[in-house]
């Protein structure tokens, strides 16, 4: 049952935060501090969750294939090449590390 308490907190949760930004003024939205952090927040986020996903392990600091292939596609990315060259950079080059390791 305690599940379910966790369920339906969670969606209340959600729908208060999904009500609160619904009421924030108009101008409040309009000022350039609180544009420029809506734009710059996605990114920052992204890149917190790509750096922990790759370089965490649970509690310890790892480096491993996931850093490797985050490398080739950081060199790939700023050759210029198509998203999905990135993305292929990274796998192949994850993926042949590991090969290699193990």
């Amino acid at each position: 049952m305690n599940i379910w308490i966790a369920i339906g907190a969670t969606a209340l949760g959600c729908y208060a935060v999904k009500l609160s930004g619904l009421l924030v003024p108009a101008g409040a939205l309009e000022r350039p501090l609180v544009k420029r952090l809506a734009v710059l927040l996605p990114v920052a986020l992204l890149a917190a969750l790509t750096a922990q996903q790759t370089f965490a392990d649970g509690h310890a600091l790892v480096l491993d294939a996931r850093a490797a292939g985050l490398a080739a596609a950081a060199v790939v990315l700023l050759l210029r090449a198509p998203f999905l060259l990135v993305v292929a950079a990274a796998v192949l080059v994850t993926a042949g590390v590991r090969a290699l390791a193990g």
